[in-house]
Order: C-alpha cells, then sequence, then structure tokens
C-alpha cells in the first residue's frame, strides 16, 4: 500500500482524506450484494444461514466477505453466542440503519421511475 503525502494546509488534507475515505466506502458498497444485505437485515437480527434464505443467488463466499466488508466499515455489528455449537447473529449498527434509509430512497427511486427507465432503454436499443 502506497501512502501519499498531502502538501497544503491542515484544512485541504482532512478534506482530501475525506474524499479518499469516501470514494473507499463508495466502492465498498457499490456492489448488489452489500446493499442487499443491509436491506435484508432491516431491523432484525439474524443468523448467517437465515440471511443466506434471505438474499437470493448469494453464495456463502460472498455473504461472509461483504460481511466482514460491512463489518469493517462498521455498518454491521457480528455478536456471536458462547454456546456450542456457537451462535453467530448480525444486525445494523446505527450507521448501518442511517444507511437502510439512503437504500430505501434509491429503492423508491427505482420503483417510481422505472417504466421511464425501461423506456428509455428500449428506445435506445432499438
Amino acid at each position: 500500500m502506497v501512502t501519499k503525502q498531502f502538501t497544503g494546509s491542515p484544512d485541504e488534507v482532512d478534506l482530501r482524506r475525506a474524499d479518499s475515505l469516501a470514494r473507499e466506502i463508495f466502492t465498498d458498497l457499490a456492489n448488489k450484494w452489500a446493499l442487499l444485505i443491509v436491506e435484508a437485515l432491516g431491523e432484525r437480527t439474524l443468523r448467517f444461514n437465515q440471511l443466506r434464505d434471505e438474499i437470493e443467488g448469494i453464495s456463502h463466499k460472498m455473504l461472509t466477505q461483504n460481511l466482514r466488508m460491512l463489518e469493517r466499515n462498521g455498518l454491521v455489528e457480528r455478536t456471536v453466542h458462547p454456546v456450542v455449537p456457537p451462535r453467530v447473529e448480525y444486525a445494523l449498527t446505527e450507521p448501518g440503519r442511517a444507511l437502510r434509509v439512503t437504500i430505501g430512497g434509491m429503492c423508491d427511486w427505482t420503483h417510481r421511475y422505472l417504466g421511464d427507465i425501461d423506456a428509455a432503454r428500449r428506445s435506445f436499443d432499438g
């Protein structure tokens, strides 16, 4: 990993770092599985297999990778209960629930303009 040295005022350095961090987070979240996981968890706490059952088509590997990424970014909380066999549960954190509101807005937008998008695609492809 290469560390960039920023020059300029402290405010400029903070803005550049914030922009860089925002791009990293957007890159992490800009995949269908992350968004579907956040939506599936909603206000619930689910175990791994319950979550996998909620998301059609997701593989064990992709669910694991995305849950780890969401946990790393502080959007999902993983709780391991000390029982045999171990019980692991996942839930959204406060930032994760706030992201879910944003995702809900995107879903509402999609439903509202689906006909327009479909017509534009047919026109463009035709």
